[in-house]
């Protein structure tokens, strides 16, 4: 990603539905040039434009953070498993205590306990779980700033 590349992202970012002439004309070039950089963008995987909603506003009254400590040889199989399951939105391998972070959006808490007791634990590999309940959002993704590498 080039200079060009981050300041499209970063239009994209506060508006996805922005315009490829809008975006054009703030970054002074041409709308074949923003069209084009896009559609790489997205063919490659590194970006993709979605809707993104506050959980609590559509009605999943239990949004839940899962910290997952896995079995290290079923890492990529329960991984793979956890993100193929409808209920969970974000899954990312991290450092610390757990293997994996999970989030999931379950409409209740009674939802939340079946998912934790009959599915999440039944997948081979998963050995212990702690869950971080989302009280609110202050801010999600969308905010965030694309900076170039050094």
């Amino acid at each position: 990603m080039d200079n060009l590349d981050l300041q499209i992202l970063e239009q994209l970012q506060e508006n996805g539905r922005s315009p490829f002439t809008t975006i054009a004309q703030k970054l002074s070039v041409v709308e074949g040039t923003i069209r084009n950089r896009v559609a790489k963008l997205i063919n490659s995987g590194t970006v993709q434009i979605v809707a993104m909603a506050d959980p609590h506003k559509v009605g999943y009254d239990a949004p839940a953070m899962i910290g997952v400590k896995i079995q290290l040889p079923y890492m990529n199989s329960a991984a793979k498993a956890i993100a193929a399951l409808p209920q969970v939105s974000y899954v990312v391998s991290v450092s610390g205590g757990f293997e994996l972070m999970v989030e999931v959006m379950c409409q209740n808490q009674e939802g939340l306990a079946i998912f934790l007791r009959d599915v999440l634990y039944k997948i081979p590999g998963v050995q212990h779980t702690e869950t971080f309940n989302i009280l609110h959002t202050y801010k999600m993704s969308h905010g965030t700033q694309p900076r170039e590498r050094a």
